[in-house]
Order: C-alpha cells, then sequence, then structure tokens
C-alpha cells in the first residue's frame, strides 16, 4: 500500500451561515472549536439547514484525494456501531479507500463536525469529536503500517492519553512519517509535543504559514525558513496566495496558486493539498512537480462546496 492515514474519523455537516450565527454563538471565524458536551453542539444545529454530509476528517480527506488519483491507500480512524458510523465506512468504500477498522458499539456516537461557511467563502468549524477521539494503541495495526510506504498522521488527532499512545504505536511501526499540523489552535495547544514531533520523529511536515510561525514563535517568515533548512527534513507550507514552499535542507522550491479561481468554500484546501503532494511523492515526481500537483487540488475543492473532489 502506498499511503496510510490515521486520523480522526468524522462525519462532516456542512452548512450556510452569515456573520451573525458566527458572532452570536460567540464562534472565532475560520478556526475550529472543539465541543465536548453533546448537547451544546446539537443546540448549534437546531437551527441550521444542512448542505451536505460526507465522510471527512482531515486526513480522511486527503487519502480519498490520494485514491482518485489512482494510489493505493488505507485509512484508520474510529467510529461507533450507529447511523453516521455506518454511513462514514460506506463513504470511504465507495472511494476505493481499505477501511482497516472494525465498528462495535461505543459509548459515544461516531464524530461529528458542523462546517459553517459565510458569505466570504470561509469556514469556521465546530467539532464533537465523540468516539473519535478516543482511539487507543489497539485500533492500530502495526502489521498494516508496516506494508505502507507512508503514514500520515494529523495534528487533530494527537492527545495526551490514549490518542498520544496510538500515534507514538504508529511512528514507531512506519516506514516513513507524514504528519499535517492541522490548525492553528492545535498548534498553540500542544506546542512543545508538536515541536519535538516535528524535530525528532516526522520524515515530511505540512503547515500553512500561520501554524509554522506560531510552532517555532517566528517573527517572519524569513525566521521559518532558516528553521526548516537547519532541520534537513522535508517542510512543506502553504501560503495562502503566495503560494506554496518546500524547504528540504538547503533546497527550496516554490509554486505560485492558481489566478481567476472562482472560490466558493475554502473546506478541505490544505487536505487536498496534502493529497495532491503526497501522490506526486510517491510516485517518484520532482518536487515542483509536487507542489504543482497539490496546487492543482487544492485549487479545484475550493470551487465548490466541502472537502472532497
Amino acid at each position: 500500500m502506498k499511503i496510510l492515514g490515521i486520523g480522526n474519523a468524522i462525519v462532516d455537516v456542512i452548512c450556510k451561515v452569515d456573520d451573525g450565527f458566527i458572532e452570536k454563538n460567540n464562534l472565532t471565524k475560520s478556526t475550529m472549536k472543539l465541543f465536548f458536551d453533546e448537547n451544546e453542539f446539537k443546540n448549534l444545529l437546531t437551527d441550521l439547514k444542512v448542505e451536505k454530509t460526507v465522510s471527512g476528517g482531515s486526513v480522511a480527506n486527503s487519502i480519498v484525494g490520494i485514491s482518485q488519483l489512482g494510489d493505493k491507500v488505507g485509512f484508520i480512524g474510529k467510529i461507533s456501531d450507529d447511523e453516521f458510523g455506518s454511513n462514514y465506512e460506506e463513504g470511504l468504500k465507495k472511494e476505493n479507500v481499505e477501511y482497516f477498522y472494525s465498528k462495535k458499539k461505543e459509548e459515544l456516537p461516531t464524530g461529528t463536525c458542523l462546517i459553517l461557511v459565510t458569505p466570504d467563502s470561509e469556514r469556521t468549524m465546530c467539532t464533537f469529536l465523540g468516539t473519535a477521539g478516543k482511539i487507543n494503541e489497539n485500533d492500530i495495526s502495526s502489521d498494516v503500517i508496516r506494508k505502507s510506504e507512508i503514514v500520515f498522521l494529523e495534528g487533530y488527532l494527537w492527545d495526551e492519553g490514549e490518542p498520544k499512545k496510538a500515534f507514538d504505536k504508529a511512528i514507531n511501526s512506519a516506514n516513513k512519517v507524514a504528519m499535517s499540523l492541522s490548525d492553528l489552535f492545535c498548534v498553540d495547544r500542544h506546542k512543545p509535543h508538536f515541536l519535538n514531533l516535528v524535530k525528532n520523529k516526522l520524515d515530511i511536515t505540512f503547515a500553512n504559514e500561520q501554524e509554522i510561525i506560531s510552532l517555532i514563535e517566528a517573527k517572519n517568515f524569513d525566521e521559518v525558513i532558516k528553521f526548516s533548512k537547519q532541520l534537513k527534513k522535508l517542510i512543506v507550507i502553504t501560503r495562502g496566495e503566495k503560494g506554496a514552499v518546500s524547504i528540504n535542507g538547503n533546497e527550496i522550491i516554490e509554486s505560485d496558486t492558481r489566478k481567476n479561481l472562482k472560490i466558493v468554500d475554502l473546506t478541505g484546501a490544505g487536505d487536498l493539498f496534502a493529497a495532491g503532494f503526497l501522490h506526486g511523492y510517491v510516485n517518484k515526481l520532482s518536487t515542483k512537480e509536487c507542489l504543482e500537483k497539490g496546487t492543482e487540488m487544492s485549487s479545484k475543492v475550493i470551487q465548490q462546496i466541502g472537502a472532497r473532489l
């Protein structure tokens, strides 16, 4: 198998809202808020019109993108034996993703992410992890990991306790490890742990400019370049309108964004960028071609609603 993703198995529920809804519910636009109270989360949903539901989760979105590009891929993520869990499993199977998890009835329901899309196409996410956040080392097969060229992890999944043990098991069994830093709040919450991973454990790190600047507490992007060069590992950074850059030792390669796009929804832009890049990487394309494939995939997904092509 080319790539195995391990991440939060979450059903995306996509709704269009106005800016007033974001303010009224004390949400911060363009970020992800975790909900720990199931009832509080359900209350948010009561007045909303659902545009569509999709089997989501950051790494799962990337894995589906890689599958659509023709690579053999798999995914591990924890779901419950409930309606959303069954929908989730079916959604992956339809996309030719091998799902290495046997669901059973859990105390918590399958995870859900409410994606609120405002008129400016920004997306604000409210996530109730449910059972997805309870993943543990027994849910992860070392054998499956060893048979994959690359294991792709998400920062969203990392948490103290059982998820951390699952993470460690995956990293220790892997041939190569890639990870996405996922979200600015995630980085700020787990900064010393993420910094240790980037410096010592990961072969490839995906981040956007804000995440990497926060991680190393840089004053500007030049400091990010300097830090990344010293690591001598592959760091891939998306920079919004400034395009993307990959840094590997002294090799710095840049790629421009696509112009004149009709942007509808930025959900999944980073996920699909990682999909394009990793597809190029496992198929031995040049770094420039990997960046361009990532840009092509993210350009496609932002011109539609949702994080799947």
